[in-house]
């Protein structure tokens, strides 16, 4: 990554990134750039747009060792909570579009996964684990509340007493409140809430269309009151911008009710390294060579290592610092409990449709 950083684009109110480069699959190149001319007239936000994804499976799976699940659904593609650093950006390139502005105001609906999902679990051979809901992109980023397509999900898991969890970083999980918590009394479902930082100005400039910091440790007090276990996730931490406040987040998410915590350093693959490099120096001038600097150093004087085990948590000195203040933070808040609370996949159980022949068992 070049340090000779070019002057920062246009702030763009409710917007994460700041240009709209093509992705890297395309063969033409395109990005904004200042000619020196005056602009006659001020330029228009960029509308969210979504249109409908015609997906044919909707259960996606993995074999990564440094994932606690080997299966995630995700009802949307792209994200309008506009989050400079999220990993999920470099997909949109598949679509032909780039993973800038384009991920967070051209969005792709899943209208379909309540019934591809249905259609994959009632298969013969299917063999039910924990599903992850959010792993890539927030299934209750803001176009949930006008689609609710998590929720036809979440209503289909329950039906089948499957096993779930969801990490979001929206307080919209409460609306579904009435489905989750039963869920979790049978010890099929808990929450993970994702909190970067306790600043709301800092959050707002990070995350733009997420709920505030605030909200998001009410969302952990609420959810478990209502008995769902929650995790608070301190992803990503940035050195220097947030990781002073890691033990202040643990103990605000503690304080609340979470059971246990979860942290991953920056990471900076494909085309986040520039986004994230536009948006240092746009909202951290002083510092933003520094923060480079410290997160190549933490992945061998890379941009970003992709080996297992490392791409989350880095290596080296200040990796190390990270990794002991969160664990003693962690052993001191108790934040521990939540390792041991397998979800149960004995309950599973396809019900019965219309026309089916009942079991004489039962």
């Amino acid at each position: 990554m070049s340090e000779d950083f070019p002057p920062p684009a246009a702030p763009i109110k409710g917007r994460g990134a700041r240009t709209n480069a093509s992705g890297r699959y395309e063969k033409e190149r395109r990005a904004a750039f200042d000619d020196g001319w005056p602009q006659d007239e001020a330029q228009p936000r960029p509308q969210t747009v979504a249109q409908t994804d015609k997906a044919r499976t909707i259960i996606s799976r993995n074999q990564s060792p440094d994932i606690s699940f080997d299966r995630s659904i995700n009802t949307y593609r792209g994200c309008e909570h506009g989050c400079f650093y999220c990993y999920a950006r470099p997909n949109h390139a598949y679509a032909g579009l780039s993973p800038g502005l384009d991920f967070e105001t051209r969005l792709f609906v899943k209208a379909d996964a309540a019934a591809l999902l249905e259609q994959e679990l009632r298969k013969p051979g299917y063999r039910p684990a924990p599903i992850a809901l959010g792993g890539v992109t927030d299934v209750y980023q803001p176009i949930e509340r006008r689609y609710a397509v998590t929720r036809a999900v979440l209503e289909t898991l329950a039906r089948f007493l499957h096993p779930f969890t969801i990490v979001t970083k929206s307080q919209l999980v409460l609306r579904d409140l009435d489905i989750i918590a039963p869920m979790a009394a049978r010890n099929l479902a808990k929450v993970a809430i994702s909190v970067t930082s306790l600043d709301a100005s800092l959050s707002r400039r990070m995350e733009p269309r997420d709920a505030a910091p605030h909200r998001r440790i009410e969302t952990i007090r609420m959810l478990s009151a209502a008995g769902v276990p929650v995790t608070v996730m301190v992803a990503p931490v940035i050195p220097t911008l947030n990781d002073p406040e890691l033990e202040r987040i643990l103990e605000a998410a503690a304080g609340a009710g979470a059971l246990g915590a979860g942290y991953v350093v920056l990471r900076l693959p494909l085309e986040i390294k520039e986004l994230a490099r536009e948006w240092f120096e746009a909202h951290a001038p002083d510092r933003a060579r520094r923060i480079l600097r410290i997160l190549q150093d933490m992945r061998g004087g890379k941009d970003y290592d992709a080996r297992w085990w490392m791409r989350q948590r880095g290596e080296g000195p200040f990796a190390r610092l990270i990794a002991d203040r969160f664990h003693r933070a962690c052993r001191r808040l108790g934040l521990d409990a939540a390792r041991t609370l397998a979800l149960d996949v004995t309950q599973f159980r396809p019900p019965p449709r219309s026309g089916d022949q009942l079991d004489l068992l039962c």
